[in-house]
Formats: C-alpha cells, structure tokens, sequence
C-alpha cells in the first residue's frame, strides 16, 4: 500500500512540471492546434522582441528581484548575527511563526495603507512640518524600489527560519567558542567563521526567495511600476489579452523569464563559489585587532541593533491594525491622523460576499493541506522503510520556478481537456504548491526521530499501524500540526494558481483582494486584505492549542504475552 501511495505521489507531483514545461514550451514557439497554428516558427519571440521598453522590464525585474534577495539575506544575517546565542533570540523564534503565515497580499495592502502619497505616514510627515515634495514614493515607483523593499522585508522571516535548522545542525556555540579563544572578536567570528558554513546551507533558501522575487505578480498589481513593469507583469497582461493570438507573445515570455531565473541563480552560485572557494584569503587572514569603542557607544550601537531588528520583524503584524482601523473609517480626510468618523457599513455590505469567498478560500487550504499532509506522511514512511524517497531538486523546483512559466504551460495543458473541472485543478494547483512546504517541514524530525521507540513497541506485541499511532504520532503531534498549519497559510496566500487554472470562477479572499486594490474604495480593500491576513493566523493559533494541550487522562498499553 506504502508502495503505492507513493508513486500515486510522485506521478501527482511531477506530472504537472512536465506538463507545464511542455504546455510552455508548445506556444512559445506557435504551435496551437486549436488556434490554427499547426507549424512552429519564432512568430511569439519576434512579437516579444519588438515590444517597446522590453529591456527595462528586464532591469526592473532584476534590480527587485536580486535586490530584495540580496537585502533580505543581509538583514537575515545581521540578526542571526546579533541575537544567535543570546537570551533575546527565543523572542525572535517566536515572532517568526505569525510573520511566516501573514500573507504577502494582505501586509502589501497594509504597506500601501501606510506609505502611499496620503497614508499614515504621509500625515505624520505633513504634521511635523516636512515638505510634501521630500515624502519618499514607494508605491508604483518608477524603479521598483517600493516592491524591492516589500520582498525583502517579507522574505527575512522565512531566511531566518531556514538558517534556525542550519546552524542548530552545525552547533555553532563550539565553533563560536573556539573562536573566541583564537583571537576572534564578534563580528570576525561571524563573518570569517560561521559565514563560510552557513551560507552553503542556505543556498536553496536564497534560490527559493530570488525566484519569487524576480517572478512576482500579486504584490507587483498592488505596488509595483507600472510604466514600464516588471516583465513578470507584462506577461500576466499578455496572457489575459482577450486577442488569443497573442499567446505565442506571452507563452515566449514566461519562457524567457524562466530562462532568467536559472542565469540569476547560476549567478548567486558562481557568487557564493567566488567568495567562499576562489577568492577565500579573508578566511584565513587571522583575528584582526581592533580599537576598544568606549561603553557608551557600545550601548548606543546595540540599542540601535535592537530598534532595528525588531521593528523591521513587526512591520508586517503593524499592518494588521492599520487595515482594521481603514475597514472601520467612515470619514477620513487627509491630513487628519485617525478618522473623523466610524461605521460598520462596509462590513455590512460585504457580508454576503465575503460569505463565499470565506468558504472557498478555507475549503480549498482544507483540501490541499490535508491531502499533502498524508502524502507526505506516507512518503516520509516508504523513505525510513526502503530508504528510497523523492529527490530533494524535484520537491524544490515548485519553490525555486516561476509560478507564471510553470502554471502558463498547465492551464494551456488543462484547456485540451473536456469539461468545467475547474476546483479540481485549482485544488490541484494548490496541492502543488502545499507539498513542498510540508514535506520540508515534516522532512527534520522523520530523520531525527528515534527508531528504537518503534523497535521497542513492535517487540511488546503492537502491530506496524498500533505502533504509529500509539508511539510516533504523539511524539511528532505537534510539527504535524504545525506543517498542516504551514500547508494552509501557503494555499491561502495562492493568487496565480487560483485565476490561471480557475478562469477566475473560484475565486478567494486573494484573488478578490488583488483585484480591489487596484482602484476600488480603500475601505473595502482593507476589509479583505485584514481577513486575508487574520485567516492563516487562525490556522496557526489553533495548531499551537492543539499541539501543546494535554489529555486528561494517560492512555495505557495492554500486550498480551
């Protein structure tokens, strides 16, 4: 049954790759069937070539894309480097749980609530007395710069997590304290010694956060340029044209953006090579001496550290009351700092909608996460048994690739099928989406976990299922709880999965969140951008109280000699 099970797994997880790529592939070089384009040709790459300001679009999406990546691994690294080690970091570890699951529409839309040209900010900007024409514009900015700094700060929380496992695998307090009594101050420690070990670790990590950051679509409809936009916003318009004979355009175009990633992150390898393995002298130069700095500044420094990195991780969560304070303003005029007057009328008027759009965005989560969760179970289980598993670059590619290549190539694939199937493929696409993130969750404590309790169970006269459920699950309740937990947060915050493979008839609270940030009455947005955001919050409180409750009474064994 194991057996299976699992290769039902692996045909449902790679099936939709090779289908994508080759659903891809197909028009990009004009061969529709069903468009009367029976003969390749470079009909879709002469129409990309032509189209006016395609370098630029290019620029933007490598200056957002690599930029982000390189500020949030930055920012990962200089609070790794402050708090790792101290008492402060379990402080950090426990933010990092209801960072993860805030989705990224839902903080955009609170970011673009705060920063636009009359948000909160520009009222406290106009109260102090600072002129308009200095106030930085960071929503539809012409260099991205806007969308650049929203990926990073978003991105921190999932590096920090990655590198959490990293450095608890590689026991950096005895690397640290040999340092130490080496010569190494600090941040040489860090920097010359922790650095070359932690960095190789990350790799896939910093792959994942460049891939969707050079392939963004949601956050760059909110808040990105716009003329020009970023090239992953050009084929996404391409690719709704009503004109169906612009796909071959648009099919070209996710391929030359898949194309783009892969160059980026041969390039972030050929980085990390050059200064880890080529250009490794500053590894081994020795302690370098340094100039004592008097306490005060010490203190001044550290205080500053410690403003910073906690106010760049609480960034998202403030934005959860500034969308709730938008969702209840009736009268708010600018520049006044809190509304004149409240009313519950738009919550009323989106009662009946949001009804719907609940239902589907939570039955969908439920679908994906819980199917996802047993496959991986049982894939986890036919690992530990045969000692064969799923290769770890097939589970990463959903991670790494860009959604809009991958997801173009299936719904052009899925459109030859007969039938209005379409929860069945945006389930599908969710689910796609979802296993990755949970088998990775779940994937640490099935290596970690100790056989022997099963050895010893099976021993006293328990069979294989008694033994799992009885010994194993309560001992791996709570990271089930937490991946499942995990699995709904990222089918919630699915924008591109939910409108290409439903032809918009599922929609959610993402998708219709989207679609009202781009001109309808801020009110309604911030209610379902709020939703959005409190949603994945829920799943993840209840995981917790599921996970850390205790029965009330202990369950006994009885074995028969």
């Amino acid at each position: 049954m194991l057996v299976i099970i699992f290769v039902a797994t692996l045909l449902l997880f790679a099936s939709p790759l090779i289908i994508g790529f080759i659903g891809m592939l197909a028009p990009a070089f004009a061969w529709i069937p069903a468009l009367n384009m029976h003969q390749p040709s470079f009909l879709g790459w002469q129409q990309l070539s032509t189209w006016p300001d395609l370098s630029h679009s290019i620029g933007l999406t490598l200056l957002s894309g690599l930029g982000s990546t390189t500020l949030a691994l930055w920012w990962c690294y200089l609070i790794l480097r402050r708090y790792w080690l101290s008492t402060q970091w379990q402080q950090i570890e426990r933010l990092l749980a209801p960072l993860l699951a805030f989705p990224h529409v839902a903080f955009v839309l609170g970011f673009g609530l705060m920063f636009s040209s009359t948000g909160w900010l520009a009222r406290i900007w106009h109260h102090l007395g600072l002129a308009d024409s200095f106030y930085p514009t960071l929503i539809h900015d012409r260099y991205g710069l806007g969308l650049l700094l929203v990926l990073a700060i978003k991105e921190t929380p999932f590096l920090l997590l990655m590198s959490m496992s990293i450095l608890k695998q590689l026991n950096i307090k005895q690397f640290y304290n040999a340092s130490v009594s080496l010569g190494y101050d600090h941040q040489q420690t860090w920097r010359m010694v922790i650095v070359p070990l932690w960095l190789p670790k990350l790799r896939l990590a910093i792959f994942a956060v460049a891939g969707y950051g050079l392939a963004v679509v949601d956050i760059a409809l909110i808040i990105g340029p716009t003329h020009p936009s970023t090239l992953s916003m050009l084929i996404w318009q391409w690719f709704t044209d009503a004109d169906l004979t612009q796909l071959p355009r648009a099919a070209a175009g996710a391929l030359l953006l898949l194309i783009i990633v892969l160059l980026c992150f041969g390039l972030l390898r050929c980085i990390e090579w050059w200064l880890l393995s080529h250009s490794a002298a500053w590894q081994y130069s020795g302690p370098i001496k340094t100039l004592t700095l008097h306490s005060r500044n010490i203190s001044k420094t550290s205080a500053i550290a410690t403003l910073f990195s906690y106010g760049l991780l609480l960034l998202p969560l403030i934005m959860l009351p500034i969308l709730a304070l938008w969702s209840f303003a009736l009268r708010w005029r600018f520049p006044d700092l809190l509304p004149s007057r409240y009313s519950v009328r738009f919550w009323y008027q989106q009662f009946e909608p949001l009804q719907q759009l609940i239902s589907n965005s939570i039955t969908l989560a439920l679908i994906s996460s819980l199917s996802a969760l047993i496959m991986a179970i049982i894939c986890l289980e036919y690992r530990q048994k045969h000692h064969r598993g799923i290769p770890t670059i097939l589970i990463a590619i959903p991670m790494v690739a860009p959604q809009l290549s991958l997801l173009f190539g299936m719904q052009i694939a899925v459109s030859f099928i007969a039938g209005q199937s379409f929860w069945l493929w945006v389930s599908w696409s969710h689910w796609l989406y979802v296993f990755p993130y949970i088998y990775l969750t779940l994937d640490g404590p099935w290596r970690s976990y100790d056989q022997r309790l099963d050895q010893t169970a099976r021993s006293l006269g328990l069979s294989g299922w008694q033994t799992w459920w009885r010994v194993k699950f309560p001992q791996l309740k709570p990271v089930l709880l937490l991946a499942f937990a995990v699995g709904c947060s990222v089918s919630l915050a699915q924008y591109l999965p939910t409108q290409m493979l439903g032809a918009g008839r599922v929609p959610t609270l993402t998708t219709e969140a989207v679609t009202l940030a781009s001109g309808q009455d801020r009110r309604v947005s911030a209610i379902y951008g709020l939703l959005q955001g409190l949603l994945p919050l829920v799943f993840f409180t209840l995981a917790m109280v599921f996970a850390r409750r205790k029965t009330s009474h202990t369950q006994t064994t009885k074995v028969i000699l």
